[in-house]
């Protein structure tokens, strides 16, 4: 479905109604005739779905009762429905039965087109399209299969794969994956392809005398970003990094704390990245975080578009690393604080590495901001100029100056909270003596707005070496 189809049928006055046959079902209207036929999975659980009337182009879903409740939300506005109603839903029967030729959910990696839910995915399509009917069926062996989500614990508590409380156990053997649910769109899918374009940025870079120990890079698609965040992974030592923190900023969720993924495994199109369980189960006991869920894992890009560049940098010992990522919510001052004296210890550590995801000003009317200093000459000077004042803030190393540069001048910097995280986290290691620098390396923007119907985003890659 495209951005602007079935928004109607959100309404829930006019697009839930109950179906023919049964006052358990709702209908909710996705435009261009499709349906989706929606109720509570009962208990115990009911025979399966009756097929579907002929011609009636419709799907039928059962959710568990948390899914439904969630899905009342989503009705409400809340949330938008179309990209929503996918994985991890118990499917009723068979995988959609009855469901037919004809068209399909639009697949979720936004690849447009539209899937057979009857059959296999397109050829063309990522095998791992989660509308596909192999795909949902896959999901509901997974969700019968007696441990239920991956991370469920024991009392109905939640928490990070393998986590258990601390323990590093898991409730089955079974390993989750992340796909790489921006492969194809924000980056090219091909293995071969993405490598060399990696190859082709990092070795335009030099790099400084001393490894990083943390670096700032954008998320932004490549195509826009990818030379510049070749200045910040040029600094990183594969022969000394073991573990890599990914701390990147939540765009569709709101978080008022930190979130620790519910996977195994991030796959990228060179090779697989595998979180570590132990540090997770170490921050998971700390009851400081909460969990990520797989859907908003595989929504969310900030994290996502730092692995290929992860995995090229430290492909010389891809078998001797692990990755650690913490999606970071709208923190409060105190609570960055907080953040910061934890991974405080783990940024000492020279076997660690933190790479946190940012890009810098969203400027224009889509982004609801347009700040401009008329003594700076044309639009994207104003804007540069006010980039370089936070950035040179962050060079500082001051965490409170940032914040309140930030108060100042709202700058649309959306990786905010994890440069506040990283900035508390230097500022409790001085105190320790320690002595750290960083430094930008390189400026960019994804063109240079002139007049006031223009956008533009900016990215900074730079990095913190320990002296």
């Amino acid at each position: 479905m495209g951005a602007g189809e079935g928004q109607a049928g959100l309404s829930p006055r006019k697009a839930a109604s109950a179906c023919p046959g049964s006052s358990t079902f709702k209908e909710v209207g996705w435009g261009r005739g499709l349906a989706l036929r929606l109720r509570r999975a009962p208990r115990p659980p009911a025979e399966p779905l009756p097929p579907l009337n002929p011609g009636e182009r419709s799907v039928h879903v059962e959710t568990p009762r948390r899914a439904w409740q969630r899905l009342l939300g989503m009705l409400s506005g809340q949330d938008p429905l179309e990209w929503r109603v996918r994985k991890r839903w118990l499917v009723g029967g068979a995988a959609f039965p009855g469901s037919g030729p004809g068209p399909g959910l639009l697949c979720a990696r936004r690849c447009s087109r539209r899937c057979l839910l009857a059959g296999p995915p397109s050829p063309r399509c990522r095998p791992a399209c989660p509308v596909s009917a192999v795909n949902l069926a896959a999901r509901l062996e997974e969700e019968r299969g007696g441990a239920g989500p991956a991370g469920r614990r024991p009392g109905g508590q939640e928490g990070p794969a393998g986590g258990g409380g601390g323990t590093g156990t898991k409730m089955s053997n079974r390993v989750v994956c992340r796909e790489a649910s921006h492969a194809g769109s924000w980056y090219t899918a091909s293995g071969p392809q993405l490598n060399a374009q990696l190859e082709g940025w990092l070795s335009q870079v030099q790099s400084t005398k001393r490894p990083a120990r943390a670096i700032i890079a954008p998320h932004a698609g490549y195509t826009y970003c990818g030379s510049c965040a070749a200045h910040a992974y040029k600094q990183v030592d594969p022969s000394i990094t073991r573990r890599i923190f990914i701390l990147g900023p939540s765009h569709h969720v709101p978080l008022s704390r930190c979130a620790l993924s519910s996977v195994d495994i991030y796959r990228t199109p060179l090779y697989d990245l595998r979180i570590d369980q132990k540090i997770y189960g170490e921050l998971w006991k700390t009851g400081m975080f909460e969990r990520m869920s797989l859907q908003t894992d595989e929504d969310e890009h900030s994290i996502e578009m730092h692995l290929p560049y992860t995995a090229k940098a430290m492909e010389s010992h891809k078998d001797e690393f692990t990755i650690i990522p913490v999606l970071v919510g709208a923190l409060s001052e105190s609570k960055e604080q907080e953040f910061g004296k934890l991974f405080s210890k783990y940024l000492a550590d020279p076997s660690n590495l933190f790479v946190v995801s940012s890009d810098f000003c969203h400027w224009g009317q889509r982004f609801r901001y347009s700040y401009y200093d008329e003594s700076q000459g044309e639009i994207y000077r104003s804007i540069e100029h006010l980039d370089k004042m936070g950035m040179s803030i962050i060079e500082q190393l001051d965490p409170v100056s940032f914040s309140n540069y930030l108060k100042k001048y709202h700058n649309t910097i959306c990786g905010r909270h994890p440069i506040g995280v990283l900035l508390n986290a230097i500022t409790e290691l001085q105190k320790n003596g320690m002595n750290m620098s960083f430094s930008f390396l390189n400026y960019a923007q994804s063109s240079q707005c002139r007049n006031w119907q223009d956008s533009s985003v900016s990215y900074a890659a730079g990095a913190l070496t320990v002296h």
